[in-house]
């Protein structure tokens, strides 16, 4: 993604190019211990979880082919990352969570309403 400032040199307006670039939340708090009661991931590109406490996890939002997201574990614990209601990532299974370690990152990618492909840092 582009900066925003290079976008704005481009003749968009601020906003605008946020938008484009995406957004990203910060000090984010894993919750609960399935996918029903964890924390639901926004719809931005970047997400850094900041406290996660054992068995706790978060849910990506529903997206569309194309879409995409960075989950960042910063928390003291491993964190369960769920898939959208109905989804599920690489060969896991439908609404199965992965396990994201301490202090690594996971790229999500959506590629049908019901698959959604990951590549784990080391």
């Amino acid at each position: 993604m582009a900066y925003a400032a290079t976008v704005m040199s481009g003749g968009f307006s601020a906003q605008s190019a946020v938008a484009l670039g995406g957004g990203v939340a910060t000090a984010l708090t894993a919750a609960g211990t399935v996918s029903t009661d964890a924390l639901t991931l926004g719809r931005l590109d970047v997400h850094m979880i900041g406290t996660c406490a054992s068995g706790a996890g978060v849910i990506l939002s529903s997206g569309g082919p194309g879409d995409s997201c960075m989950v960042f574990n910063g928390g003291a614990n491993q964190c369960l990352v769920y898939p959208p209601s109905g989804a599920k990532f690489n060969e896991l299974s439908t609404n199965g969570a992965f396990i994201l370690a301490v202090n690594t990152n996971a790229l999500c990618k959506c590629v049908s309403a019901t698959q959604w492909l990951v590549v784990l840092s080391a």
